[in-house]
């Protein structure tokens, strides 16, 4: 925890038998340092560890936050479009930041890939540091001929192949939606911009090289708009512990024609996207 000044706090629960490694409010810590033949008792303090996961104080994230799975998205978004920002958690490298945007307070945080990852951040943001509405900005792949490269996704609802909204909805199909004010936000904000989006059902997977590749014929006759990792799970959490969520992509690669985008196309359309997704804030301020 605080390794980097070479203390195991750990070390120091079992000797001094205080406050554990775990710290509860303000915990003071010891650690004997050996200076030539003397010894030096130092002493520090260490703010409330909230989490496993996310190191952040109580009271460091806005009540909206924007999660790309990539952390190092998550830091160009802050930088980017953020002002006044400051990180705020970096535990395992899942970096996030608290600014503003256009005066609003805005967070930003990443949540790595796949429903087991997205839902252990998103759990812990809502339930331990008070997080009203997630967002999720990241890609997707289509699988339909009349979605296209760069198109922007919202997604209303997802599809899953994962079982964690049986596990957690006693082996019943669970309807992964999307809140609606947060959706009409989005479509408006994009209309304010002149993007045009498309508004759908997303498939959240559990594989991302996936053994059966007829399911995404399935998909294709069901309307499916796009293929990502985290929508269904995220929207379930928020379900469970009464927030808002909503899943804003970016189609960058089409799985039937092996289309991708570049680097830099990849970056002007998640631009537009996270633009969306920032307005729909201020619009979700005025209309809810």
């Amino acid at each position: 925890m605080l390794d980097g000044l070479g203390i195991d706090a750990a070390r120091n629960a079992e000797k001094f038998g205080a406050q554990g490694a775990n710290t509860l409010g303000h915990a003071e810590y010891f650690d004997l340092l050996p200076i030539g033949k003397s010894i030096l008792l130092t002493t520090y303090k260490e703010e409330k560890i909230m989490t496993p996961h996310i190191n952040a104080p109580e009271g460091a994230f806005a009540d909206v936050v924007l999660m790309p799975g990539d952390p190092l998205r998550a830091k160009f978004i802050a930088e980017k479009f953020l002002d006044n920002v400051q990180e705020v958690t970096n535990v395992r490298n899942m970096l996030g930041y608290t600014g503003t945007y256009k005066g609003r307070r805005i967070s930003v945080m990443g949540h790595g890939m796949g429903i087991p990852s997205c839902s252990i951040y998103s759990k812990e943001l809502i339930t331990e540091y008070g997080v009203k509405k997630i967002i999720r900005v990241g890609s997707c792949g289509a699988v339909r001929q009349d979605v296209k490269l760069r198109d922007v996704v919202i997604g209303i609802g997802a599809c899953t192949d994962s079982k964690v909204n049986r596990i957690r909805f006693r082996d019943h199909d669970f309807a992964a939606i999307a809140d609606f004010d947060m959706v009409q936000a989005a479509v408006q904000a994009a209309k304010n911009k002149g993007v045009k989006v498309r508004a759908g059902n997303l498939f959240s997977t559990d594989l991302f090289y996936s053994p059966d590749i007829t399911m995404f014929d399935v998909m294709e006759k069901y309307g499916i708009l796009g293929v990502e990792m985290e929508a269904a799970g995220i929207y379930a959490v928020a379900a469970e512990y009464g927030a808002k969520a909503l899943c804003i992509c970016t189609v960058s690669d089409h799985i039937r024609t092996g289309e991708q985008t570049s680097s830099e196309d990849r970056q002007l359309t998640f631009n537009e996207m996270i633009e969306i997704a920032l307005e729909s804030v201020l619009i979700g301020d005025v209309t809810e």
